[in-house]
């Protein structure tokens, strides 16, 4: 798991003229809270924890004022919806050797069993539990020949050593649907469109 170093600089300014003036520095407002302790307003460099936030649950070691070192993930980005620029994002402090509750994104690999099936992800990112400093990228799952009606549970997911479940084993995670159940919707459909159109 990668580690990305940011310098912080701690902010008393808080409201929305005080982020707007952070971000048109190319700096992001957030907030890093956990253990029990104060929440600590930061202030980030926005290039640095854009190409950072590219990994899931990245571990952040921040160097805050040039003071303190502190580890972190990140447990909520919030994005312009439109512009796609960081507007604020919330770290969790984590130290070396806790365990955290995490999502990770899960990755289908291999081919479909013939006759045009669709997969669908009905958990993109699986809840596990995991060592803050050894958070997997993700998970790849083998689909290669599944037929519809087939799923796959998070049980049957190999995850790495040191990584356990924070969710239900049998919680579906994909599964295989058949492409021709909505054929007959469309044809109904069409066969009303030419009665109403002889009416």
């Amino acid at each position: 798991m990668s580690e990305v170093k940011l310098a912080a600089e701690s902010r008393t300014e808080f409201g929305k003229g005080a982020a707007r003036r952070i971000r048109r520095a190319n700096k992001v407002p957030g907030v890093l809270y956990g253990h029990g302790s104060a929440p600590l307003h930061l202030t980030l460099p926005g290039h640095e924890l854009l190409l950072a936030l590219r990994t899931p649950n990245v571990l952040i070691a921040l160097d805050i004022d040039g003071k303190t070192n502190e580890l972190a993930i990140p447990k909520s980005v919030q994005r312009h919806p439109l512009k796609g620029f960081l507007e604020h994002v919330d770290l969790q402090l984590v130290q070396r050797g806790e365990k955290v509750t995490v999502e990770i994104p899960v990755v289908a690999e291999g081919e479909l069993a013939p006759g045009g099936n669709l997969l669908e992800h009905v958990l993109n990112a699986l809840p596990v539990e995991a060592e803050a400093t050894h958070i997997p990228e993700s998970v790849t799952v083998s689909v290669e020949g599944l037929e519809a009606g087939a799923s796959v549970q998070a049980k049957d997911i190999e995850l790495p050593k040191g990584v356990s479940l924070a969710v239900e084993g049998d919680a579906v995670v994909l599964q295989v649907l058949s492409a021709q159940a909505e054929e007959p919707a469309e044809e109904e459909a069409a066969a009303e469109g030419e009665e109403s159109a002889e009416a």
